[in-house]
């Protein structure tokens, strides 16, 4: 896997571009049958999920066979790394590469330190209360309303959240109150239209016990490889045809035309740059014996109730 810093144009760091090659198949993978999906972990099932038919939302089953990728973080790793999110995303990165049970696959990821989810804080919110309205609740079951949260990309933990007296949890606010927090680990799915927690669920506990912004590691797919010469190319045509035409325009009007450089530069910056960060849907295979094979492992996790509810 390669990886590459991803800078704004004044040069603050966004996170990291990981270039992964060799990897057909993901540890951690989406199937897919129909309306439904379903997470598995190698041979564990994680997550069953039935799309509403009318598109409002998702019925989901979590079972308990996930298992975080990411080795104890300890904290004097959390004290050494404090203040340095591009450390924690080269540390990360490492877990996500070596383990078998991680979800890269074939493509581009980007593993961001920055949070779409600031923009969507409503004023005079607290961090707990903001990062538990976030949660989706529900164990086993649960529903993802798309309805009232369109687009507001909550987060699903892949196991019951631990409360505040648990003894992970306990530790760790100690660090969220001293600024030493690692950062949680976030993986966004399109199917499900949230993000869910790879690892982190005692640190994020703490972090809303605290009432602190959690930390966050932020990981999507971007423009596969195969389409990003294309891409590029496509930008860099708009922008020299951008140039040309202001150059008609200075023949035809005199100097006082600009060249169109000023305007045509930072549109191809950002261009470039998006090619970068900009979210990419979440690859799914499909699931050998299809909504049969489904149904069986739903009969299987949950015991044999009628799940979904229809």
């Amino acid at each position: 896997m390669r990886r590459s810093d991803v800078r704004r144009d004044d040069g603050t760091g966004v996170g990291l571009s990981l270039d992964v090659r060799d990897r057909h198949g993901p540890g951690l993978c989406v199937f897919s049958a129909g309306p439904r999906l379903l997470l598995s972990q190698g041979e564990r099932a994680v997550l069953l999920a039935d799309v509403d038919e009318f598109f409002e939302g998702v019925d989901f089953w979590r079972t308990d066979a996930y298992r975080s990728f990411v080795p104890p973080l300890r904290a004097d790793t959390g004290r050494a790394l404090a203040g340095s999110p591009k450390r924690w995303a080269h540390r990360f990165a490492g877990h996500l590469a070596d383990s078998p049970g991680s979800p890269l696959h074939d493509g581009r990821w980007l593993l961001s330190h920055e949070s779409p989810f600031r923009r969507w804080r409503p004023a005079g919110t607290s961090h707990a209360e903001y990062w538990s309205s976030m949660l989706v609740e529900g164990h086993p079951d649960g529903y993802i309303d798309w309805f009232l949260h369109s687009g507001s990309w909550e987060v699903l933990p892949l196991r019951p959240m631990p409360g505040p007296d648990d003894s992970r949890v306990k530790a760790y606010r100690k660090q969220a109150r001293e600024g030493t927090l690692p950062p949680v680990l976030l993986w966004w799915v399109s199917g499900l239209d949230c993000h869910l927690v790879l690892d982190g669920h005692a640190r994020l506990a703490a972090a809303i016990a605290e009432s602190v912004e959690p930390p966050l590691l932020h990981l999507h797919r971007t423009v596969p490889r195969d389409d990003l010469a294309a891409r590029v190319d496509d930008a860099v045509g708009s922008y020299e045809d951008e140039l040309a035409r202001f150059a008609g325009l200075r023949a035809v009007h005199g100097p006082t035309v600009p060249d169109g450089a000023a305007a045509a530069g930072p549109l191809l910056a950002r261009r470039l740059r998006d090619l970068d960060t900009a979210v990419r849907p979440t690859w799914a295979w499909p699931l050998p014996g299809g909504e049969e094979r489904w149904r069986r492992v739903a009969h299987e996790v949950t015991g044999g109730p009628e799940w979904p509810r229809i």
